[in-house]
């Protein structure tokens, strides 16, 4: 690789420059074995590399790349400059290195998250440089220390290392130029692991094999027009995957128009998708386009295909074979040039063979299956979507910090998440209003127990409040209810039937508090119940 990058031996040792320069190919490599040398050489407890978002309209926003001596869960933290008043100054920093006295009245970001068996919650030495790329804002480098004075006499050389920061940085981004100049010519660009792409909320990366081998397939397939079809688990995040397929598309300049196909209403479906002209029933007061003409140039997003009625289905099946489509009521037909992604947590091809799915609908959805690993396979991944969900309570709670027991990251990799990400992030929400309700902060830092999660094992949390509530019978598990003697689908809709119909007694046969009771949408509780014979 070509580059203008020396390092000078004052700052490294010819075998650790060396090992830099090659590995500049791969950032995802290069920032790690950074702040892996940087903390061998000078006296941090922490250090860490965050980049500027570069969605437009988050430039305000610091997306760690790297981080070296603190909890695992900050990489998937995203830092509001408006929010952290220490990371905002040295983001505005126009003389180099900013060091903040320990008497500091800031609060530091980093506050109880490093790590230290004497339990110390707060930074007391704290040093940020600015980096810059071509003259605009790239990102910052920040060290910390939970001593005073740690950096006393270092000025010279944290200097230096955050100008070798930011020379790799220069380095790697006119890389990113070159291969991106290549692709435009036929050639094939170099994926940017690090960069998010636009208008997601939070990006599906993670670390693990799992999904380090999803996101490859993912961002191949993108680049191709081939419908595909998400599979997975409830809450594993099939939307941000069908969100990033999108992005990394040729299309990703279009619409991406996205359909919860179990929320709409059976008699409304039709036009939904398809549009309907003026007249066409009872409320049709003017034509009206639906969602694939909207999508047109674009991505359609079908999330839970698996819900749509089978009359629906076979209307679409000239849509998603050549692109034609008829509005409600006319003649006519329509061209849209639209790519399909669909998703559902249903085994579609079970679905065909009950009936309850077109085949030829299913084999038209799932030209390119994609499947996405539940959360109890993705590792420590949890730990850095758990520091996405705990940095947004933070916020909300006006907190100086909120952070993980060792305790809590234990129990969270241990436990299998049956909702996936949907319940972390709903598990993390309580916990935080929990503790804030129970104790006060130590410091402004709030510290989650397994308890306060709702995920403490009675027989590993000794002296919690739930241990010492726990009657001694309940130690003992209980016996196994009696199964029936049923094949395992008509086992599961006996038990949705009986579930339905207990909350519908309780409820003196109101629907909606039914629907609510049970977790459900109403409409898809109505689709539920007729599927089951319970509802006309």
């Amino acid at each position: 690789m070509n580059n203008d990058v020396v390092i000078s031996t004052t700052v490294l040792p010819l075998a650790e420059a060396g090992a830099l320069l090659r590995a500049m190919d791969d950032p995802a490599q290069l920032w790690p074995l950074l702040l892996d040398l940087m903390a061998r050489h000078l006296p941090c407890d922490a250090c860490a590399l965050l980049r500027h978002d570069s969605r437009p309209g988050e430039e305000g926003l610091l997306v760690p790349l790297a981080t070296r001596g603190l909890s695992p869960d900050t990489l998937g933290r995203r830092f509001e400059l408006g929010e952290h008043p220490r990371l905002q100054a040295i983001a505005e920093a126009e003389d180099g290195p900013l060091r903040f006295p320990a008497g500091c009245e800031l609060p530091d970001p980093y506050d109880g998250l490093i790590p230290d068996l004497r339990e110390r919650l707060h930074v007391h030495d704290c040093v940020g440089a600015p980096l810059s790329v071509e003259g605009r804002p790239w990102g910052v480098l920040t060290l910390d220390a939970l001593n005073e004075g740690r950096f006393d006499g270092w000025d010279g050389a944290i200097a230096a290392w955050a100008q070798l920061t930011a020379d790799l940085a220069t380095a790697v981004e006119r890389r990113a130029a070159q291969d991106a100049a290549g692709a435009a010519d036929g050639g094939t660009p170099l994926r940017i692991l690090d960069d998010p792409p636009q208008g997601l909320d939070f990006d599906p990366v993670g670390s693990s094999p799992a999904m380090a081998a999803l996101l490859t397939e993912v961002d191949t397939v993108a680049a191709s027009d081939l419908v595909v079809l998400v599979l997975g688990e409830t809450g594993v995040g099939k939307e941000l995957v069908a969100r990033r397929l999108h992005a990394h598309s040729s299309r990703a300049a279009g619409p991406l128009v996205h359909v919860n196909c179990a929320a709409l209403p059976d008699a409304l479906v039709e036009s939904e998708l398809f549009g309907h002209v003026r007249g066409a029933f009872s409320g049709a007061v003017a034509d009206r386009r639906g969602k694939f003409e909207l999508a047109d140039g674009g991505t359609l997003f079908l999330d839970e295909v698996g819900e749509l009625p089978l009359a629906v289905q076979a209307k679409m099946l000239r849509a998603l074979q050549n692109g034609e489509i008829q509005r409600v009521g006319s003649d006519r037909h329509i061209t849209v040039d639209v790519r399909v992604i669909a998703a559902t947590n249903r085994d579609l091809a079970a679905e065909v063979r009950e009936g309850r799915f077109r085949a030829d609908v299913y084999h038209r959805l799932s030209v390119y299956p994609l499947r996405v690993p539940p959360l109890r396979d993705r590792g420590t991944d949890i730990l850095r979507l758990a520091g996405l969900f705990l940095e947004r309570n933070r916020a909300r709670l006006g907190l100086r910090n909120l952070r993980l027991s060792a305790a809590a990251e234990r129990r969270m990799l241990a436990y299998p998440w049956p909702g996936n990400v949907r319940e972390l992030e709903h598990a993390i929400g309580r916990g935080a209003i929990r503790a804030r309700v129970a104790r006060p902060p130590d410091g402004g830092v709030l510290t989650l127990t397994p308890v306060d999660l709702g995920l403490a094992d009675p027989g590993q949390e000794e002296g919690s409040a739930v241990t010492a509530a726990m009657p001694a019978q309940r130690s003992r598990l209980p016996e196994p209810p009696d199964l029936p003697e049923l094949p395992l689908r008509d086992a599961v809709e006996d038990f949705e039937r009986r579930m339905i119909r207990e909350h519908l007694a309780r409820h003196d046969g109101n629907w909606a508090q039914t629907a609510r009771s049970l977790g459900l949408d109403r409409s898809n509780l109505f689709r539920l119940a007729r599927r089951l014979g319970l509802r006309e």
